[in-house]
């Protein structure tokens, strides 16, 4: 099998049901998500070397969503098709999410990305998954995109965010406070 095809040298790519330029907003969605896949896969490894295997674990769960949710993007035409992602990888999120938080200290202020190195990239992860959120809904605003990939996406972003504070716990390593930050953080107690 050959890498190269060829049939992309004028400036467009097959997506399932067609053909578009390769800055069509769809492939800007889940070429974004691809890339967020290789910084996931990344924090993975990094994970592994330090010991953090459930995070590890779950991480690499997220990587095959995320194949999943460049998979039912790729659609020039999502309806009735068979789609990939359900609403139970953002609940099976949210209580990852959950998990996470409990384990890690109160925070009231905004924090600096960084810590352990694997706290840093899921932090890029957070990053990168907001753009796709934010193509995603560029998208959105053009053509009919399967719900639960909007719904993972803008989930996911706050998974890298409670595991990257997870990460740091685990490995007795300190968030570092932005320091001119207010207090922006408030339990329900304090409302």
């Amino acid at each position: 099998m050959k890498l190269y095809t060829r049939t992309g040298d004028s400036g467009d790519t097959s997506v399932k049901g067609g053909r578009v330029r390769k800055d069509d907003s769809r492939v800007e969605a889940y070429g974004t998500v691809d890339e967020l896949n290789s910084f996931v896969g990344q924090a993975a490894a990094i994970a592994v070397r330090d010991g953090l295997s459930e995070l590890a674990a779950e991480l690499t769960e997220i990587q095959q969503e995320l194949f999943d949710c460049g998979s039912d993007l790729a659609f020039a035409d999502p309806s009735g098709r068979d789609l990939k992602l359900t609403d139970a990888s953002a609940t099976r999120l949210e209580s990852w999410i959950d998990a996470h938080t409990a384990a890690s200290p109160e925070i009231k202020r905004f924090i600096l990305p960084g810590g352990s190195e694997v706290s840093a990239l899921l932090h890029v992860c957070r990053t990168v998954c907001r753009r796709a959120e934010r193509r995603i809904v560029t998208l959105t605003a053009e053509v009919s995109v399967h719900p639960p990939v909007s719904t993972y996406m803008n989930r996911l972003s706050d998974y890298f965010f409670a595991a990257a504070r997870f990460a740091n716990v685990k490995l007795g390593i300190p968030d570092t406070e932005y320091i001119r930050s207010a207090d922006v953080f408030r339990t329900k107690s304090n409302d």
